[in-house]
């Protein structure tokens, strides 16, 4: 069984940076895959599967100088964001198909700054601690008592 915990973290300055930095990074991911799979959709092909997305946005991605950035983040994050646009691509065409129970969904959309910014690790990219959070890349995060809810561990900054 999954689980998923809320924590309500006090990140130091340091910290908050470069939490700042990681929700950045996971967007602009997400959203660069997201426009290529639009223009893939345009031009009348199939959607990139997912492996291909990591090795353009990802792996490419990094060794250019306009997104050199993306290595000063943990990986993980980064990928779960890929899989994520997949999940919501699977989604929205089983309910174009009426393969899918409940109200139509729409297509993914576009990340903004103003959006809830959120990060999701999975195993090996976190461990939990009584009074904090290690995260890849970043520390350790203190903590109050965490709220048990279900699924994935999932990380977020509400504003």
């Amino acid at each position: 069984m999954k689980s998923r915990f809320k924590y309500r973290i006090y990140p130091t300055s340091g910290q908050k940076q470069q939490l700042a930095k990681l929700f950045g990074c996971v967007r602009v991911v997400w959203n660069d895959s997201l426009a290529c799979c639009q223009e893939k959709y345009k031009l009348g092909e199939n959607k990139p599967t997912n492996s291909e997305l990591q090795k353009l946005f990802i792996t490419q991605a990094k060794k250019t100088e306009d997104r050199q950035w993306l290595s000063e983040v943990s990986n993980i994050p980064l990928q779960q964001s890929l899989n994520d646009l997949n999940q919501a691509y699977q989604n929205f065409f089983k309910s174009t198909k009426g393969q899918q129970k409940g109200r139509p969904i729409k297509p993914p959309k576009f990340k903004t700054r103003k959006s809830k910014q959120t990060a999701r690790f999975r195993k090996g990219g976190f461990k939990v601690g009584q009074h904090k959070v290690y995260l890849a890349k970043i520390g350790k995060l203190k903590i109050v008592s965490p709220v048990k809810v279900t699924c994935s561990s999932i990380i977020s900054n509400s504003n």
